[in-house]
């Protein structure tokens, strides 16, 4: 048996950095996420595979708080609030009604099903069980839709991000509330209290902190402009640890502070939110590759019948019924859009580091849990990571053109207010007309460029516009064009915006 040591950890930990990523690269040909291999290369380098040991609940928990720290603030900056807006408050009931109902599903099946694979759980270990798993992962959610470049119609992406954003206080809270009561420590009353708690706490925190990060960021004067980035870090981790400290949620409140930061003007914004879309994935690689070597794959076929049922049910019952009773009230999604929601229920990394909690209490099963939890996850990366791309366009609920970079590779001054804009030409434009004259654009709306296959040239209000050209529009008024933009019916991708 190998073990980790200040001599070869590094050696060890650069090389299965460096593995995971050439790996990635060569999995995304076939349509493998890249968060499902950083786990295979964690398990074959562990104990049952080259042989390091590591087996640390403890340090698995520290590293997944900074982790998720960096990736939900990360995934807060580049979320944009006139996007999750119109469905915040769906986004909300999915991530604390949705967690609920999902975890109150799947305990029962639990509870229903766990003594025919020779595990005599009672009600409250079951219930645990599918509390630990009820969240979406932020990490895997942030990474594939980002990654897929996806463009979804109905809101669909700001709606999974806010939930996968937000949803692990409920998760967090119920898993703490059923320890607590299996080791006879808790009463419905104080569980409701702590639930209260950590979501006010977390929200206000977030806020507020949010707010001070962005004074003291703008206040200071730092002569290396590759500091603010640093500086931003340190601001994160103080924010989560002080949510934390006055009984918040940590988690929501680094989020709802990445909102806070990404709706507003901040010296160095653009270096920083670069920094931070690598650094969120040094972090997702990082704790994936360490969920992967505390795992020992051979327990894994212990657990493989009962993990099969519930990752099962979870993806086909459970997670359906959680979201259509909690989007019930709602009419904004069509069905094939609440069928996609549910589908892409993704756990991950959060899910595993929670299933850490019992393992540190001793509480009866929690080796079982441990390993069910990271056998389910495997699952969804596989069949729900693998076909989040496919299962859109089969539902009809993405558009044609990816919602990716920039076809034309140009940014604006951060002191000019101002947006870029890029509008495909599909048939719902051509509908409104094939000139630019005959589009009715809103005034202080330029359209700079037009993009048709390999070749630009700049427009005229007589050029023609054609299927598939991309055109690049500068607007004063990002909003107007937003209006104009869903009464065409046009598909646009923002390249980026100055306030």
């Amino acid at each position: 048996m190998r073990h980790f040591t200040p001599e070869n950890i590094l050696l060890i930990g650069s090389a299965m950095l460096l593995g995971s990523i050439i790996l990635s690269r060569a999995g995304s040909r076939f349509g493998i996420p890249s968060l499902l291999l950083f786990l295979c290369v964690g398990m074959f380098m562990g104990s049952d595979g080259i042989g390091y040991h590591f087996e640390s609940a403890d340090v698995t928990q520290f590293i997944g708080m900074m982790a998720l720290s960096v990736i939900l603030f990360s995934g807060g900056m580049d979320t944009k609030i006139s996007q999750i807006r119109p469905v915040a408050v769906q986004g909300i009931v999915l991530a604390t009604v949705g967690v609920a109902l999902t975890a109150l599903f799947t305990g029962g099946f639990i509870y229903s099903v766990c003594g025919l694979f020779g595990y005599n759980m009672g009600f409250a270990e079951s219930m645990l069980l599918a509390a630990v798993m009820s969240s979406t992962d932020s990490a895997s959610v942030f990474a594939l839709l980002r990654s897929k470049g996806l463009n979804l119609k109905e809101n669909l992406r700001p709606t999974l991000e806010l939930e996968s954003g937000s949803n692990d206080p409920m998760a967090y809270v119920l898993t703490i509330i059923l320890i607590n009561f299996i080791k006879a420590d808790a009463d419905f009353l104080s569980a409701f209290e702590t639930f209260a708690l950590q979501l006010i706490v977390g929200a206000a925190a977030g806020f507020l902190l949010g707010k001070l990060t962005l004074k003291f960021v703008n206040k200071i004067r730092l002569d290396n402009p590759s500091i603010y980035s640093v500086l931003l870090v340190g601001c994160v981790f103080l924010i989560y640890s002080l949510t934390d400290r006055l009984w918040g949620n940590g988690y929501l409140a680094v989020y709802i502070a990445g909102l806070v930061v990404g709706a507003s003007p901040m010296t160095r914004k653009r270096e920083t939110a670069r920094f931070f879309d690598g650094f969120a994935w040094l972090w997702q690689i990082v704790i994936f590759l360490t969920l992967g070597l505390l795992v020992n794959p051979k327990e894994l076929f212990d657990v493989a019948g009962l993990g099969l049922s519930v990752a099962v049910f979870m993806m086909l019952i459970g997670r359906p019924l959680s979201v259509f009773a909690s989007l019930a009230p709602f009419r904004n999604f069509s069905l094939k859009a609440r069928l996609y929601i549910s589908w892409v229920g993704l756990r991950g990394a959060v899910p595993i580091i929670f299933a850490t909690y019992p393992l540190t209490e001793g509480v009866p099963f929690a080796k079982e849990m441990f390993n069910v939890v990271f056998f389910i996850t495997i699952l969804s990366l596989i069949f729900q990571g693998m076909t989040v791309g496919s299962s859109a366009k089969f539902l009809k609920v993405s558009n044609d053109e990816p919602d990716g970079e920039s076809n034309f590779g140009v940014e604006l001054p951060e002191d000019i207010r101002a947006a870029f804009s890029e509008i495909y030409a599909d048939d719902n434009l051509l509908k409104n007309g094939e000139t630019l004259a005959q589009l009715k654009l809103p005034k202080h709306t330029l359209v700079m460029l037009i993009r048709r296959k390999d070749s630009y040239f700049i427009p005229r209000g007589d050029s023609q516009i054609k299927p598939g050209d991309k055109l690049l529009v500068l607007s004063e008024d990002d909003s107007a064009l937003d209006d104009v933009c869903n009464r065409l019916g046009i598909s646009r991708l923002s390249l980026g915006k100055n306030s």
